[in-house]
């Protein structure tokens, strides 16, 4: 049989003919070694069968790439409306418009507009949020992600004649991203100080989201977003082992945000916090597992997926429990959900690494990885830490970090927007009122 090659070329939709070419690995062999440096954008390939006249249309590898980085930027968009539902869910009606429009930046700044929520200045939320995604977050992805960062190229270990490499482990970002923005957050809900009413004589007392189905949405459609965001991490789809690893990015993400889930639900039933089926804890322990998964999902097997989702759960409801104690106000539990569950994503890696991790391995390497990652972590921390403090603390001086008791007192939506999300008058005029005409 042979085979009639033509070729569309991107962007100029030219067809150009080829001589017959026997199979397709020799089609791909020509089209890696001459085609794809000339065409930046990538190129479709049409294959018609001269017997049976079927077709095939493949592509690049150029193009399956860019079409996976594609949807990765668009899943992580996605995510931006997840973080905005969840956010508006949990907080009162008052103050919709403000932590709406608050989430037009990348998932660090998102992740403190949370815990900082309803008392905080917009003006301040711009400013804090060009400092991070400025200056704080690009210093600490160089270190874990670049070929010349201090935590990418690590330290190196010989033993026997054998030298191996000592690197940090964070695939997706359970450090670089969610312990950055839970450092952020922990540090900018600390200095702003709680919701006026949220701690009476040292108690808390419960300010609740106006509507938990808007939260429940923002919450479901980040479980879908965190697929694509661990997923797409791998940034290549088309080398080997590369679609291996996405699928098994996807599965251990869905497991474990499906047990993190599972155990923060079932620890709230059995009575360590109120004994309801919680469905926000629910919601926020399978955040917390998905967080926890960012950093080794593609590295670890399914049944330690779920295992690692269990702690989150549990990491989860320790953590909340934890900043209650200490008097920190914190309307999304961002802290909780991003710090505790990063912290232990990032410790987890080389616990369960499939291929060095200590719960199978247990050599003095497997040990020297799980400490290379605690520094990773705790300096990505005290980086944080140290930039975004001495921020709040000019801002707080200044009288630029708060809003008045007053604006807090009835919301930020008119005051500060002049958009109330729920406007009286949209329900019709009289909409309380009696009807006046009797009822047949």
């Amino acid at each position: 049989m042979s085979e009639n090659i033509s070729r569309i070329l991107l962007p100029f939709n030219i067809r150009v003919a080829h001589k017959p070419i026997t199979t397709l690995r020799q089609l791909l062999t020509n089209v890696k070694d001459k085609d794809e440096p000339r065409n930046r954008q990538g190129t479709i390939y049409k294959i018609n069968c001269s017997d049976c006249q079927a077709s095939y249309i493949g592509e690049t590898g150029r193009n399956l790439t860019t079409r996976l980085t594609e949807h990765r930027r668009a899943t992580r968009k996605v995510m931006q409306t997840g973080f905005a539902f969840l956010e508006a869910g949990s907080v009162r009606s008052k103050n919709t418009t403000n932590i709406l429009i608050k989430n037009f930046l990348d998932v660090s700044a998102t992740i403190v507009s949370g815990a900082m929520a309803e008392r905080t200045e917009f003006k301040a939320y711009l400013l804090y949020s060009v400092f991070l995604t400025g200056f704080v977050y690009p210093i600490v992805t160089h270190w874990a992600w670049d070929g010349n960062g201090w935590l990418y190229k690590g330290v190196e270990y010989t033993k026997d004649n054998v030298t191996m490499s000592i690197a940090y482990q964070d695939f997706a970002g359970s450090g670089v991203v969610h312990v950055l923005g839970g450092t952020v957050a922990l540090i900018g809900a600390t200095v702003v100080g709680p919701r006026t009413g949220r701690f009476v004589n040292g108690v808390p007392v419960l300010l609740a989201g106006h509507t938990v189905p808007k939260a429940a949405l923002g919450g479901f459609i980040l479980f879908f977003g965190f697929l694509g965001f661990n997923g797409g991490s791998q940034a290549a789809i088309t080398f080997g082992g590369d679609a291996d690893a996405v699928a098994l990015s996807i599965v251990n993400t869905v497991l474990g945000g499906a047990s993190g889930a599972l155990t923060a639900m079932i620890v709230k039933r059995l009575g360590f916090a109120d004994k309801y089926w919680s469905l926000l804890f629910a919601i926020n322990g399978g955040l917390t597992g998905m967080v926890a998964l960012c950093a080794g999902c593609n590295a670890i097997y399914p049944y330690a997926a779920f295992a690692i989702g269990i702690i989150a759960g549990v990491a989860y409801v320790g953590w909340s429990t934890l900043i209650l104690y200490f008097k920190i106000d914190d309307p999304l539990e961002a802290v909780a959900v991003h710090l505790g569950g990063g912290f232990w994503g990032v410790l987890s890696v080389p616990i369960f690494n499939k291929e060095s991790g200590i719960f199978y391995d247990g050599s003095a390497y497997s040990f020297y990885l799980f400490g290379w990652n605690v520094m990773g972590v705790l300096a990505i921390m005290a980086w944080s830490a140290s930039l975004s403090l001495p921020l709040f603390l000019v801002l707080r001086v200044t009288k630029q970090l708060r809003v008045s008791p007053e604006i807090e007192e009835i919301g930020l939506d008119i005051p500060k927007h002049g958009e109330p999300a729920y406007p009286l008058d949209s329900y019709g005029n009289g909409w309380s009122d009696p009807p006046s005409v009797p009822q047949s």
